[in-house]
């Protein structure tokens, strides 16, 4: 039985018993079917208005992190994603592809984070598949995720609707995640209290929208962290940017890390942080909404101009630069 196997096997991605034993005794009490019956596909019903789809893949490192662990991650990533363009997910698939050797009790313990994940977003896991590579092929798990949600707004949220003074905010500080991730390593010998910031984001921005706000665009702040995100909103929009240094929100942590490792803590991953662009004249109150979810939230700028800059206490102003290469592989 594979419930009796302390590891993962190539068998249990063979097609045989030890795959059959694999999804009969851990993923199917997880995830379902509820009446056990497997098929092919699953059969989604239709509604009336637009849908969103994304998919992603999850290759973080280590596998278990202080906040959160691979299978959170991926259902978390998967339901922010499409909470960006204002969608609640209510379908998810789900790829396994596991490493011969993974301790079966972290793939159990992973499996029940996916499982508690979805339960946190309302939305479940209605199709998937496992697969298993050779030692030293696949470092642990990787996990792949498509996301189908419903969109119950007449917003056309993106950057072609951001607009020349649209103020733009941030729902959290930035950089925890990445610093978490580093720091869990134990590669560069520093240690921190710091947990990933991995959280679902579909409740803030349901909120938002409740509240009747004119969200323009929203963007999750993941790899490349909040200069990859604005950057390529500043593209897609053609349009500049103004930031008040001073008011980006870092905790002093994560900023005391990046200043000893020399990396910069708005090009650090996040894992649970959006920005928000809508009028200025509703900056206020977004910022009331989100601060009820995450008190560090903040108004840090406004477009303007063709360049994303940077403006410190001096008014003295300097160009928001990209991080450079890829500063911590493994990291979503």
């Amino acid at each position: 039985m594979s419930s009796d196997l302390p590891t993962v096997q190539l068998g249990h991605g063979g097609g045989g018993s030890l795959s059959h034993d694999l999804i009969r005794q851990l993923l199917v009490p997880a995830f379902g079917p509820a009446d056990g019956v497997l098929h092919d596909a699953a059969v989604l019903p239709a509604e009336a208005g637009p849908l969103a789809f994304s998919t992603d893949a999850y290759v973080v490192r280590p596998l278990l992190f202080p906040g959160g662990d691979i299978g959170s991650l991926a259902v978390f990533g998967t339901v922010n994603d499409l909470a960006m363009v204002g969608a609640s997910a209510f379908a998810l698939s789900l790829s396994l592809i596991l490493e011969e050797g993974l301790p079966m009790a972290t793939l159990h313990q992973v499996v029940a984070s996916i499982r508690l994940a979805a339960q946190r977003c309302a939305v479940p896991v209605v199709t998937g598949d496992t697969k298993v590579v050779e030692r030293g092929k696949g470092d642990g798990i990787f996990i792949s995720t498509a996301g189908i949600g419903r969109v119950e707004h007449g917003l056309a949220i993106g950057p072609a609707a951001v607009r020349p003074g649209d103020a733009i905010l941030v729902s959290g500080d930035l950089g925890r995640h990445g610093v978490a991730i580093l720091a869990a390593r134990q590669e560069l010998g520093f240690r921190t209290d710091l947990h990933s910031d991995l959280a679902p984001l579909h409740e803030p921005v349901q909120a938002l929208l409740e509240e009747g706000l004119e969200l323009h665009c929203l963007r999750d702040l993941t790899r490349g962290g909040l200069a990859s995100a604005l950057h390529e909103l500043s593209a897609g929009a053609r349009l500049g940017m103004l930031l008040q240094e001073t008011a980006i929100p870092v905790a002093a942590e994560v900023e005391g890390a990046c200043e000893l490792l020399g990396l910069d803590p708005l090009a650090m991953a996040n894992e649970g942080r959006f920005v928000l662009f809508l009028p200025a004249d509703q900056a206020g109150r977004a910022l009331d909404l989100l601060r009820r979810f995450q008190p560090a939230a903040a108004i840090i700028g406004t477009v303007a101009g063709e360049a994303v800059l940077l403006q410190n206490s001096l008014g003295l102003r300097r160009r928001l630069e990209l991080g450079q290469g890829e500063q911590l592989p493994r990291i979503c």
